[in-house]
């Protein structure tokens, strides 16, 4: 009986202990790949591995995107792993690497190549349906590039494995520059979507595996991030391999941009055909008015588990313990129930990033007091269904557009759920301040987008947490990525804006074009690509928030060194009353380097393959 002989750059993974455990991979009772391959039955447990190397993306301890940025704060001692706060606080090294996906990603692609491999020896299964695993397999392939890909730029690809009879110097892998990379990831994902389903037919069992919509989606966001300043034209990242080829191109190429369009227009068409659309609430029995419905549509888009609106879920990833640790105390009538924390905390400066009411940026509006957005005020009547009536809060909490009061809660504001409407008490002494030295709201926010409406904080020690899968890709995010490509190819073409402007009508925003026009200092930024730009930078930012989105962006822009060397700030939390409650506090000062748009190579990687070149700055 054949053994299993592949291996797939074993020293990319030794960091990882990829190879000694290399037969965990394989099938219950199955010691060969011949008989992994036998049946179909045995072929889908091969199948399931090659998914089951997709990131827990909604798990704050090992997504670098939630947790590794400036949305979210905690305070050790932690509630989650810390090694991403580790990263966020810049405390990253050659030698101290976290959240790395190098060994979790090429073991995955071992499996993948496997797989690919020897899946025509299964007899017993249909040929249409070994071409939709085929295609699935394909599209993991390079998807497990591009996770590498995101974290490290040029990276060594793994399109079939190595023999045991390999060399030692055949194992010695060399990065490929930046645009191969992208050229065999998009290739791949575009392949794989020609056998791909259009939609999930057995929505019982097979939700979260791949199709045509995600499969399109998904490259086009591989190509706007090749087309985006850190990857295009970038005169910072000078890195010759090891036979002085040139790593990344320093020479800007538009035409980046016009593929990255073009794929997300494709995308867009087939997700319109395959019934995605935006998703507005909708729950029978439930009446609100419309200001909740907006509410709950924002909230929801992400909550509601498979709604039409989500591309791609990942159902790798619970959602229960980012749900546990996000949510408050809401209800004084259970506040010995210490499940749910309230203790992963947006910063202040998410909270300003927000709009007004308006639609534009809060120090662009002038009908908005920015000066004076720290001084307190009392909610009236008429601002009842958004901040508790009589209740004194920061000016900052008022006339703001309405993802700001669906996506966080804060001291004095209202917080719809299924069961109750809450309102948040957040001084020193009120039901959901702190309780104890560790596992509290450190910044005075809340993240409410992530929590499920049906949540229930129960009777003694019980919790309700409605589970959704996390979204890996939304609609609006890809509207959102058409107009950034569309902008930065065309300019300000009307198309861009219209893409905009059906995320914005979601919110009822009025249009871009309206909102500046009127309320905005800068009236004719929208005009200019340049104006177009930081409008679109900041529409992904609130639209996404909270999503692990702007991690990614920020760097792929190249604006992280600008965002992730300011403080990270809060309210003075251990205050009782408002008016030394409401005074901003440094809680950290990032700092981030240029270096650190791009992971470290562990260096004991570098020893064991000379041909690898450590990036630039580490």
């Amino acid at each position: 009986m054949k053994k299993l002989i592949y291996i797939a750059g074993c020293l990319l993974m030794l960091s990882a202990s990829g190879c000694k455990n290399f037969l965990d991979v394989v099938p219950d009772n199955v010691p060969t790949i011949d008989n992994a391959f036998t049946i179909r039955q045995e072929a889908m447990k091969y199948l399931f591995t090659c998914y089951s190397y997709l990131p827990r993306s909604s798990d704050p301890s090992s997504n670098p995107g939630i947790s590794g940025g400036d949305e979210f704060w905690m305070i050790r001692p932690y509630a989650i792993d810390d090694r991403a706060f580790q990263l966020a606080m810049g405390y990253m090294s050659p030698s101290a690497v976290y959240l790395s996906g190098w060994g979790t990603n090429y073991r995955a692609l071992r499996d993948c190549n496997i797989f690919l491999e020897n899946i025509g020896k299964v007899v017993d299964m249909p040929d249409y349906e070994r071409m939709r695993w085929i295609a699935e397999v394909k599209f993991l392939k390079a998807y497990y590039h591009w996770l590498l890909f995101r974290q490290y730029g040029p990276i060594a690809l793994v399109d079939k494995n190595l023999p045991t009879s390999a060399t030692h110097e055949e194992y010695k892998v060399r990065r490929t520059p930046v645009d191969s990379v992208i050229s065999y990831i998009s290739n791949q994902m575009l392949e794989a979507a020609q056998n791909l389903p259009p939609e999930i037919a057995d929505r019982s069992s097979e939700l979260g595996r791949i199709t045509q919509p995600a499969a399109l989606a998904l490259r086009a966001r591989v190509l706007l991030t090749a087309a985006s300043p850190l990857f295009n034209g970038n005169p910072d990242h000078v890195l010759p391999g090891k036979e002085n080829e040139q790593l990344f191109s320093t020479t800007y190429d538009a035409t980046k941009w016009e593929r990255a369009a073009e794929a997300c227009k494709i995308a867009i068409e087939n997700a319109h055909r395959n019934k995605h659309k935006l998703y507005t609430f909708s729950d029978i029995g439930t009446t609100l008015s419309d200001t909740m419905t907006s509410q709950m549509s924002i909230r929801n888009a992400v909550c509601e588990d498979w709604n039409p609106e989500i591309i791609w879920g990942n159902s790798n990833s619970s959602s229960w313990n980012i749900q546990r640790i996000c949510m408050p105390r809401l209800d004084p009538d259970r506040l010995a129930n210490e499940q749910v924390l309230g203790s992963y905390a947006p910063t202040l400066k998410i909270a300003e990033q927000f709009y007004t009411d308006h639609g534009v940026p809060i120090n662009e509006d002038k009908n908005w007091d920015y000066a004076g957005r720290y001084k307190l005020r009392k909610a009236t009547a008429a601002e009842k269904e958004l901040i508790q009536e009589g209740y004194t809060t920061a000016s900052l909490h008022y006339n703001r557009e309405l993802r700001f009061y669906a996506s966080l809660g804060f001291d004095g504001g209202v917080w719809y759920m299924k069961n109750k409407t809450f309102h948040i008490e957040n001084k020193l002494g009120q039901w959901q301040s702190r309780k104890n030295i560790y596992d509290y709201n450190v910044t005075g926010y809340y993240a409410k987008k992530l929590i499920h409406w049906k949540n229930e904080i129960q009777a003694e020690q019980s919790v309700h947490i409605e589970q959704y899968a996390w979204p890996e890709m939304r609609l609006s995010d890809l509207y959102l990525m058409y107009a950034e490509a569309l902008n930065e190819s065309k300019g300000p073409v009307a198309e861009a804006l219209e893409y905009v402007n059906r995320v914005r009508a979601r919110a009822k925003l009025p249009t871009v074009q309206d909102a500046w026009t009127n309320w905005s200092r800068n009236p004719t930024k929208y005009t200019t690509k340049e104006g177009l730009r930081a409008i679109i930078h900041q529409e992904r930012l609130i639209e996404l928030a909270f999503e692990g989105a702007r991690f990614w962006d920020l760097r792929r822009w190249k604006t992280a060194t600008e965002e992730l060397n300011k403080p990270v700030m809060g309210w003075d939390m251990l205050q009782e009353k408002a008016e030394f409650y409401y005074r901003p506090r440094l809680i950290w000062r990032q700092a981030f380097q240029m270096r650190d748009y791009l992971w470290p190579i562990y260096e004991n990687d570098l020893l064991m393959n000379e041909n690898l070149v450590q990036n630039p700055g580490w």
